[in-house]
């Protein structure tokens, strides 16, 4: 790889606008979007859900996992934040990479809009292992927005958002640290510092190293249960914040190494050549986010927010060699202006551009540069009118054009009604647009012996999604109890559909067009409720009905749960020097690929922390049930055969696992 070109594209994405776009108002993309301080001033108006803090002000169904709730858990990584979370599920992609992948409304991730502070990231080739390259420390909140999203954060959106908060340089002055390690060895460390050089400008450092080499195989197949892992993520942030200027300029590089495969125990003495799984990345990234704020009476704003990014993966599996670069530049110009108390305008242009470069076996997979690359430059609008506390409406709408798709545009609207204080119901409607990349986004798909299948020309996703909820405040023995019920529909005009048994027959798998339908339905309660002084419970229910058509056959769509139960239990004593949780999830059955089914089964984890002046120590245990499947891998005694498959994942792969870890901070007050 070649570091001074990668360097070279980054700059001039970003100050040549390689591409354009982000979403929110210039206060809320640069510094005012301060999750701590959000949460501060409309405390007397969230709801506290498991895992998360549901805004009764948004307009859109957006959850909020703050601080609190991402230490209820080690939550070394955004992978492992969702843990208590009854929305967002998480799970491995295949029994071989570690490579981890999350599900809203029922459908893969590949359909979440990922977010890194309101400017679309963590896209394309870096799906895979997206969820391993945030760090959990680094994070100082989680936004969850189910259905369709502003139009002012592009079009990709089809089931929902997930917007990453990292810790800002003109927060908390000082140096914060986190060291972990759990019973299979994995070994973590974090430090991040700020310094606020002046009253308008702070700079921070946050690093991470992470470190397994442990060769484990606890079911004796034959095979790693984990790889063996090294990473190294670093980020470099200034902020400089005036009364009528904000800017804030955000460096990352990053380094993946994951080595998986046979097992030294399971090779030893077998005849069978040895098969290797090696997946090596490096992604360099930079963003500038600037905000020029008016005090004409208007909050009017004029923000100018560009990003860079360059990544790079190249895999092995077996023989198999696959590798992918994909660049990319983002930006966008946005005003925003209130027209008035009860309306709000905003208008914007945007740029996007895509440069992937795949070799699968030495062979390019495209051979014309104008199918690996796309431009997509956009306008769009958005109004938002409000009725004082009762009602707030939010209609938008973006005209794109793509050089290789053509224009389309994705209309979009949300209505919140509060009819009375303890009622709020809150409806969405939109569309959402996506360029699929058939191997780059699923690349662990390769680690089984079956024949691949791309369709010459895939068309790009289209879907529609539709969604209602309600959630209701009752006064209950003196507390209050929080009940949450919505229910959302996402409907397929178009999706690239990854058959198992496609168009070669039995061990291929084929990526091809929709031809039929496909869609999702997704019903969802939880009650949230203090049982004692310091003690909350939360119960949540989700139902899914995902069905899409293959060759010809409407079915349940494979490894998919038909529904998740949830159970959360924190307790923190009067004097906040101990906390207690406990969560138990409940995973319900789903198909296969050959139809059968797998069973139902049960989660449990916990963790205690004590809290002491300047560090907290945290003490802990995931799948304390000791559930996992029995073959994760299908054929692991001969990995050269077409039956081998590592990628029919369905439940946890392996045991119960215990670990322990300090928390320091050393803060200027």
């Amino acid at each position: 790889m070649n570091n001074y070109k990668t360097i070279i594209y980054i700059l001039t994405a970003l100050f040549l606008g390689s591409g354009w776009g982000s979403s929110a108002s210039a206060q809320e993309v640069v510094a005012a979007n301060d999750t701590i301080s959000q949460q501060h001033e409309l405390q007397e108006v969230e709801v506290k859900a498991a895992g998360g803090t549901k805004s009764r002000m948004r307009v859109s169904n957006t959850e909020i996992i703050g601080l609190p709730q991402l230490s209820r858990a080690a939550c070394c990584n955004l992978g492992e934040s969702f843990t208590t979370n009854p929305s967002v599920d998480v799970s491995y992609s295949d029994a071989a990479t570690g490579a981890r992948q999350i599900k809203l409304l029922g459908l893969s991730g590949t359909y979440v809009q990922m977010l890194t502070e309101n400017i679309p990231n963590l896209r394309g080739a870096s799906i895979p292992y997206s969820l391993g390259y945030v760090p959990g420390p680094w994070m100082q909140a989680i936004q969850v927005s189910k259905g369709a999203a502003s139009v002012k954060n592009g079009y990709e959106s089809l089931t929902g958002q997930i917007d990453i908060e990292y810790l800002k340089p003109q927060g908390t002055d000082g140096v914060r640290g986190n060291l972990y390690l759990d019973s299979y060895l994995r070994q973590e460390a974090n430090v991040d510092a700020s310094i606020h050089l002046n009253d308008r400008l702070s700079t921070s450092l946050l690093l991470h190293g992470e470190n397994r080499q442990t060769d484990h195989d606890g079911n004796d197949d034959g095979f790693m249960d984990m790889p063996k892992l090294r990473q190294y993520n670093l980020m470099h942030r200034w902020a400089y914040v005036a009364p009528d200027f904000i800017s804030q300029l955000s460096m990352r590089l990053l380094k993946d190494e994951r080595v998986s495969g046979m097992s030294q125990h399971g090779h030893n003495g077998s005849s069978i050549p040895y098969y290797g799984i090696e997946v090596n990345t490096e992604r360099y990234e930079a963003q500038w986010k600037n905000a020029l704020l008016f005090n004409d009476g208007h909050q009017t704003s004029l923000a100018l927010m560009l990003h860079g990014s360059w990544h790079e993966s190249d895999h092995l599996f077996g023989h198999t060699l696959y590798d992918v670069r994909q660049r990319n530049g983002y930006a966008q110009l946005m005003l925003k202006t209130d027209l008035s108390e009860a309306h709000n305008l905003a208008v914007g242009a945007s740029l996007n551009y895509d440069d992937y470069h795949e070799r699968l076996s030495g062979e390019a997979l495209v051979a014309s540069p104008d199918q690996s690359r796309e431009s997509t430059a956009g306008l769009y609008a958005q109004y938002t009118y409000k009725w004082g506390d009762k009602l707030t409406l939010m209609p938008g709408i973006r005209w794109d054009h793509s050089n290789r798709y053509g224009s389309f545009i994705t209309p979009r609207i949300h209505i919140k009604y509060t009819p009375i204080e303890a009622l709020t119901l809150r409806a969405s409607a939109g569309k959402g647009y996506r360029s699929p990349h058939a191997l780059a986004e699923n690349a662990p798909l390769l680690a089984s012996g079956r024949t691949y299948y791309v369709a010459p020309e895939l068309k790009q996703e289209e879907a529609w999604n539709y969604g209602i909820s309600a959630g209701l405040h009752l006064p209950l023995a003196g507390k209050e109890l929080e009940l949450n019920v919505e229910y959302y529909y996402t409907h397929f005009l178009n999706q690239l559909v990854i058959d198992f048994d496609g168009k070669g027959g039995d061990y291929s798998v084929s990526f091809d067009n929709l031809d039929g339908k496909s869609y999702s339905h997704t019903l969802q309660l939880d009650a949230t409720y203090p049982l004692l002084e310091g003690l909350s419970a939360t119960a949540a229910w989700r139902y899914n009905n995902v069905r899409t058509t293959y060759d010809g056959i409407l079915r349940r769509r494979p490894l998919t749960s038909r529904y998740k139960g949830l159970l959360t239990f924190s307790y923190k004593t009067p004097t906040e020097l101990w906390q207690f949780d406990v969560t138990g999830q409940l995973v319900g059955k789903g198909e296969l690929y050959d139809h059968s089914n797998y069973p139902t089964y049960g989660l449990l984890q916990a963790q205690i922390t004590r809290e002491f002046r300047h560090f907290s120590i945290y003490v802990g245990g995931e799948n304390l049930t000791g559930y996992r499947m029995k073959t994760p891998i299908i054929g692991a005694k001969n990995p050269w055969s077409r039956e081998f498959d590592a990628t029919q994942v369905w439940g946890p792969t392996d045991g119960a696992m215990a670990y322990i870890g300090i928390r320091l901070k050393w803060e200027k007050l």
